[in-house]
């Protein structure tokens, strides 16, 4: 067996992992050739981060995964009315199910794999490795952006512009630096609980305020079954990405199913999560604009009256960060491990493993908080990450990973056909979305700034 898994680590990692002819050249601090204080760090380190069960892993899935989507919802709606806003929340969210159970195999059949880039590398190569690996991170930090996005948006609205948004967006950027510190993911757990009662809670106030609204005013809302009169392409794809955005748990999965002691379990995890998802996002996005109607805002607490916007937006921060800051742990951990896989540095159990965790998870907060100020509109930020990566991460990369690495036989087998063709329709959604909703991003950006309808980069200006 052993034999069998080095087999496997060499054909993923390939010279990155020291032969037995390479330990006498092989540099101190690898941990092929530790002292035995370095292995006592490295057994906790191991015991340390193979902690979650399954259904451990559903909540840290539940916190990274329940958050800012859910906000983008109602607006979402808006644009493309009701019948075709709840096709695509229950449509995509069954869709995103099956690509991160095909994800799921792919851990299982390949065990080495840590993170995604990892399965990049097992379709493309070094190639792969390095594309996906960027995407990744990448990904992560606009998230960890959003989040900072979003944390801003809420104290503005809870201070009623109290202070320059840019010392807000500072505040919340050090929030989600602090919470990211802890590297593994069975203690994140713990703070899950917190995190899905907070996002819970705001939703069900808003809802009700938005509902007690409309019933004060005794008109109905002018909410409707179609899409938007003379609606564009772009704000059709806008829309649409935002519902993709919300389904984005996949890009995760690898890291998190890498800290499972009982990988297998995954599936019921997957299911469990999705079909919460898709319950909660279809309900949240489908009641609030009944109850708002074509003016529901983005992020939708917006839309629930100043008061209870505040109210909303205060019990909804431990979501904005706890969820936020997961993502930065997810690719602190990626580039962390990469840069001392050999070293016991890696475990984050040493002087020097916490000063250079510390140091990269500054770091991306750092990234993360100037995209926040960059791209400072909650719908677009979320439409651009959702077009450039999670379309790979949820979509087109599980189908490769289907035809490259799981399937057996033929394609055109009669115990492959339908997953074939299930998985052709999977790679065409993401490629469609990637396409499409990149120009719409870019294009809406451009004519946003254009316009004067948001406020500009890197400023003290309240948000609109």
């Amino acid at each position: 067996m052993a034999d069998t898994k080095n087999e496997k680590n060499e054909k993923l990692f390939g010279s990155d992992l020291p032969s037995e002819q390479e330990s006498s050249n092989e540099v101190v601090g690898q941990v092929s050739d530790i002292s035995g204080f370095e292995q006592q760090k490295a057994a906790l380190g191991n015991a340390h981060f193979n902690r979650l069960g399954w259904k451990r892993l559903t909540v840290v899935l539940i916190v990274e995964a329940i958050a800012l989507g859910s906000l983008s919802m109602p607006a979402a709606f808006a644009t493309l009315g009701m019948v075709a806003g709840t096709i695509l929340s229950i449509g995509l969210g069954l869709v995103a199910i099956y690509t991160s159970y095909v994800v799921g195999q792919v851990k299982l059949k390949f065990p080495e794999v840590q993170h995604y880039a990892d399965a990049g590398r097992l379709i493309m190569g070094k190639f792969g490795y390095e594309l996906v690996g960027a995407m990744f991170a990448l990904q992560l930090t606009f998230l960890v952006g959003s989040h900072c996005l979003t944390g801003t948006i809420a104290f503005l609205n809870i201070t009623n512009n109290g202070a320059c948004s840019l010392v807000f967006g500072v505040v919340s950027a050090i929030i989600l630096l602090l919470l990211a510190i802890p590297p593994s993911f069975a203690e994140v757990a713990i703070l899950g609980y917190i995190d899905f009662v907070s996002i819970m809670a705001a939703i069900f106030i808003t809802i009700i305020a938005t509902g007690i609204q409309r019933s004060e005013i005794g008109v109905a809302s002018d909410w409707s079954a179609w899409p938007q009169d003379d609606l564009s392409f772009t704000k059709a794809f806008i829309a649409i990405t935002n519902i993709v955005f919300a389904y984005s748990f996949a890009i995760c999965q690898f890291s998190f199913m890498d800290e499972m002691h009982t990988p297998k379990h995954f599936v019921k995890s997957i299911w469990a999560l999705g079909l919460i998802e898709i319950v909660i996002y279809t309900l949240t996005g489908a009641l609030i604009y009944v109850f708002v109607g074509s003016g529901v805002k983005s992020p939708s607490l917006l839309s629930a009256g100043s008061l209870v916007s505040k109210v909303a937006f205060g019990i909804a921060l431990p979501v904005i960060f706890i969820s936020g800051s997961i993502n930065g742990t997810v690719v602190a951990r990626y580039i962390h491990g990469r840069i001392y896989k050999n070293s016991v540095t890696r475990f984050i159990n040493t002087t020097k493993g916490w000063v250079t965790w510390l140091a990269l998870i500054t770091f991306i907060t750092l990234i993360a908080w100037v995209i926040a100020e960059a791209i400072p509109f909650f719908s677009d930020l979320l439409a651009i990450s959702s077009a450039l990566f999670i379309s790979g991460f949820t979509f087109y990369f599980p189908a490769l990973f289907w035809f490259m690495l799981i399937r057996q036989g033929k394609w055109y087998a009669r115990e492959n056909i339908v997953k074939s063709i299930t998985n052709g329709v999977v790679f065409i959604i993401g490629m469609i979305v990637l396409v499409g909703g990149t120009y719409a991003s870019i294009v809406d950006i451009i004519d946003q700034y254009r316009e004067g309808t948001v406020r500009g980069a890197f400023t003290c200006a309240p948000f609109e």
